[in-house]
């Protein structure tokens, strides 16, 4: 396997499906634990990249809970892949704009392909996801592009130009999301690409 015992950190935001993001990555070949996001940075040295996951707290008014999320961001030192409320704390942490959201989503949902770039390479144009959140990204941060859409959420997902971060709206780790193991996969071979 690729993967083969490549160290993967996945950053506990109290999301109901991290559990999920832990089995999906060890599937694919990695060691990944799941971490406390209040971890002191120096303690996750043993890493080759972070996932930020999911989480229940409203990113508007309780992003403190979010932990040290930002210094991980900070140092550069790993990929990460944001996922729902991570993805949103990446890009109001740039400079973008999250909030509530017009039409919270809860269930399926048509997302549209607007740049494969390297988290959605080979991706179809439009493929089925699982969605689970109140809060979205309305305003792209600078040194981001928009990746895919929604109907109902025009930011699904987010790529640096030219660090190995991406975010997602949506839910990969669900088994009703199409190409979830994709896109874990598009990230992964990114961060060996980084490590290298």
């Amino acid at each position: 396997m690729p993967y083969s015992n490549f160290p993967v950190a996945v950053v506990d935001n109290g999301g109901q499906w991290t559990h999920r993001e832990y089995r999906v990555l060890n599937y694919l070949g990695c060691r990944a634990e799941i971490v406390s996001n209040v971890t002191p940075i120096d303690d996750l040295e043993r890493f080759k990249a972070l996932i930020l996951s999911g989480g229940a707290p409203r990113i508007e008014t309780e992003s403190e809970a979010l932990g040290l999320t930002s210094e991980y961001i900070d140092s550069q030192k790993w990929p990460i892949l944001g996922i729902c409320v991570g993805h949103q704390y990446m890009a109001n942490h740039f400079g973008g704009k999250a909030g509530p959201a017009d039409i919270p989503e809860f269930g399926s949902s048509l997302l549209t392909l607007i740049e494969e770039g390297w988290i959605l390479a080979n991706f179809p144009k439009e493929f089925n996801v699982w969605e689970s959140h109140n809060d979205e990204v309305y305003e792209i941060p600078e040194g981001f592009r928009l990746m895919a859409s929604s109907d109902a959420c025009q930011v699904q997902v987010i790529q640096h130009d030219t660090l190995p971060f991406a975010g997602v709206q949506y839910h990969p780790e669900v088994e009703h999301t199409e190409y979830g193991s994709e896109l874990f996969e598009n990230f992964l071979n990114k961060a060996l690409e980084w490590n290298k």
